[in-house]
């Protein structure tokens, strides 16, 4: 049977978009940031190298605060805008598996809102320094402003929001990565030419698992 010309062109039209269309799809999916490393898989703590940067003191982490009162049912510590208390507990976890790291050579600071700084406590048990810039987050400068408040040789952990960590993450290429729940941190490398590397995210109920290994 005769295929109509119609026809014809039409596949040909088809087959045409196709060719053009895939490897676009394909460069994309390659292209396409990803999230960071789970660092709470096993092996990924050791494979990354976390413990040695942390040792050398060249480490920039950004901890999202715990459960927050105003958007749970659960109890709240003591104050409305504050944590509850199942975010205390979270936070004490943390602190433990930061103890664990080893803490003699890092310094805190916290976003000045109360429950980054009663999440501050509860993962080292004392008030830590706030700073208003923790807070607001600029996109274009946050990488800049961390760097400006580390001490060579000595980590920094920063407690803080989601939002803070999405954009560090998108000034690192992660872009797209899925947004941080309560507890998550972000650690980030720095090199002796101030220049960053996502070493990973470490889930609240991942430090046991990766401090195994």
């Amino acid at each position: 049977m005769t295929v109509p010309p119609q026809r014809k062109l039409m596949r040909k039209l088809l087959i045409g978009t196709a060719i053009a269309v895939v490897p676009a799809l394909i460069a994309g999916f390659v292209l396409w940031p990803r999230s960071p490393l789970d660092l709470g898989e096993p092996g990924n703590l050791a494979a990354a190298g976390v413990q040695q940067h942390w040792a050398a003191g060249d480490v920039i982490v950004l901890v999202r605060h715990a459960e927050r009162c105003d958007r749970s049912d659960a109890a709240c510590m003591n104050a409305a805008d504050g944590i509850t208390h199942d975010g205390q507990a979270m936070a004490t976890r943390i602190g433990d598996g930061f103890r664990t790291l080893g803490m003699a050579n890092t310094d805190v600071i916290s976003s000045p809102t109360t429950r980054t700084a009663q999440t501050g406590q509860g993962m080292f048990g004392a008030a830590n320094q706030s700073q208003e810039w923790l807070r607001v987050c600029n996109r274009k400068t946050l990488l800049q402003d961390a760097l400006a408040h580390k001490q060579a040789h000595r980590n920094l952990v920063l407690v803080t929001h989601s939002d803070c960590i999405s954009k560090l993450e998108a000034q690192l290429d992660f872009e797209h990565a899925e947004a941080s729940d309560y507890g998550t941190a972000f650690f980030v490398a720095i090199d002796a030419h101030n220049q960053a590397s996502s070493l990973g995210v470490m889930n609240a109920d991942g430090w046991d698992v990766a401090l195994k290994h």
